[in-house]
């Protein structure tokens, strides 16, 4: 029988030494390494480990899934053998983010990692879609910190008494729920196995334990068993799987990113804790695309959707104020008008601060210098600090010619005319190009009230259709959009 050894595993890269080292040679990370306890006995069969017997155990598991897997030509696999019907959870921003062509929601047998900060709403959201989802099938809510007391009367704070006393939540909605209170993973295997629900929720991942290994709960080691597991269950019986994830401080997923390429989605809960807004994003997706985000607000009933994006978009006919511009930003299949705000101050020849929120740092450095080298901009004395409204990061090179234009209000303590908004990519030569999807982008800010639109001057602002209610106005360069300040 082989000896258990000790190794020193990396919680940053996951990489195995033979002895402590301050630092990580693989990964560079200081005092990283953490004891393990290496049984080669209990690394066997890790892949089914808990849930080897479900194919037999549970009715309607997949044919040949507890045997010896069989090659087959590509030809022979079609795709009526996988699940088509999603499990939409009714809240339309999530199942955006989940991903689907018509019918958006989570796919059976999928496993889904939703990270994000303490305290931002994760088990919150994950209640209300669990409830959404109880209305039409089985739901299994494992919670690994609360009880299953403290479940139940978040469940009641959530619903509201009002939409109880209403019938809004179904008795069939609440008998099809059903809350575990546990972390060991044998018993919560097992009682999948007779509840046999459509969607599985652990709350968190960080707290379940594999008995049957010596190292503690949120260690690697049983990071890594505990969520193959519970992938593979996902895999044999047909349940979606939804997983929560702690991160760190550095915004992470807690632990080596081992667990991301274990799960078919990675979905990260932003915002802050101050404020209201919530932004639900896809990191990775195999069922949909990873650009869709969807919007939310906290409240004191838990979160509440935020349609089109209305409470982070920049408003028409609020008044024109120096050192901000709104900018119509493409995120997946949505059009957002978001305002992205500028401030200069007095700063220190050699030493000016270039601070940014919500926006690429080296974008805007490069923005102050087209400023400097093309529009006669003094800023390498001024403090510049820029940033995006509402917690939506802006990546895309559409919104720069709106971050330049936010820059030099704030500097000549000039605005843009109300009701307008702008859109373009700046060049180092001081040269404002074109971008993707112009109509979508003219179309939604006409929606939104807007009235003058600053476009990239050139044969695609020409081919436009002409939308009734707004005005395009063409700039060439950056000496044109500064004259539009007033």
């Amino acid at each position: 029988m082989a000896k258990a050894r000790r190794v020193f595993v990396c919680r940053s890269c996951g990489g195995a030494q033979m002895r402590w080292m301050g630092k990580c040679p693989d990964c560079g990370g200081w005092d990283t390494l953490e004891e393990q306890v290496i049984d080669p006995a209990a690394s066997k069969d890790t892949q089914k480990g808990l849930v080897a017997a479900w194919g037999e155990l549970t009715e309607g598991a997949a044919a040949g899934s507890t045997g010896t897997a069989i090659a087959r030509p590509i030809s022979e696999v079609t795709a009526d053998d996988a699940p088509t019907a999603r499990l939409p959870s009714g809240i339309n921003e999530f199942d955006r983010v989940l991903g689907g062509e018509t019918i958006k929601g989570l796919v059976p047998g999928s496993a889904v990692l939703i990270g994000g900060e303490p305290g931002i709403g994760k088990s919150t959201l994950l209640l209300q879609a669990a409830g959404a989802w109880a209305r039409t099938a089985r739901v299994l809510y494992v919670s690994s910190e609360e009880s299953a007391t403290q479940v139940a009367m978040r469940m009641q704070r959530l619903c509201g008494k009002s939409e109880r006393a209403t019938g809004r939540q179904s008795d069939s909605g609440d008998k099809n729920l059903f809350v575990l209170s546990d972390t060991n993973l044998a018993r919560i295997v097992e009682q999948t196995r007779k509840v046999a629900p459509a969607v599985l929720i652990i709350d968190s991942i960080q707290m379940i334990y594999n008995p049957t290994l010596p190292a503690g709960p949120g260690s690697i080691t049983q990071l890594r068993r505990c969520c193959s597991e519970l992938v593979y269950l996902a895999k044999l019986s047909g349940i979606a799987v939804v997983l929560v994830g702690h991160v760190t401080k550095d915004g992470q997923l807690a632990g080596p990113r081992l667990l991301e390429h274990l799960v078919d989605a990675v979905l990260s809960f932003d915002g802050d804790r101050h404020h209201s807004h919530r932004i639900v994003r896809a990191v990775k997706n195999r069922f949909g695309a990873t650009l869709e985000l969807g919007l939310f607000e906290m409240t004191g009933s838990g979160l509440r959707e935020v349609p089109e994006g209305g409470h982070v978009s920049a408003m028409a006919g609020n008044e024109p104020r120096p050192g901000s511009a709104v900018c119509p930003v493409i995120t997946g299949t949505r059009c957002l008008m978001v305002e992205l705000q500028a401030l200069t101050a007095t700063g220190f020849l050699g030493a000016a601060k270039r601070k940014s929120s919500g926006l690429d740092s080296n974008r805007l450095a490069m923005l102050i210098a087209v400023l400097e080298g093309h529009a006669g901009l003094r800023l390498a004395d001024r403090d510049v600090f820029a940033s995006s409204v509402g917690g939506v990061k802006v990546q895309e090179p559409a919104s720069d010619l709106a971050l330049l234009l936010a820059i030099a209000g704030a500097h000549y303590k000039r605005s843009l005319a109300g009701a307008t908004a702008t859109v373009g990519e700046v060049g180092l030569g001081g040269e404002v190009r074109g971008v993707t999807q112009l109509e979508q982008r003219v179309r939604e800010a006409a929606r939104l009230g807007y009235k003058h639109l600053l476009v990239p001057g050139g044969a695609a602002a020409s081919k436009l259709p002409r939308i009734a209610g707004i005005e395009l106005i063409p700039i060439k360069n950056v000496d044109a959009a500064i004259q539009q300040l007033t």
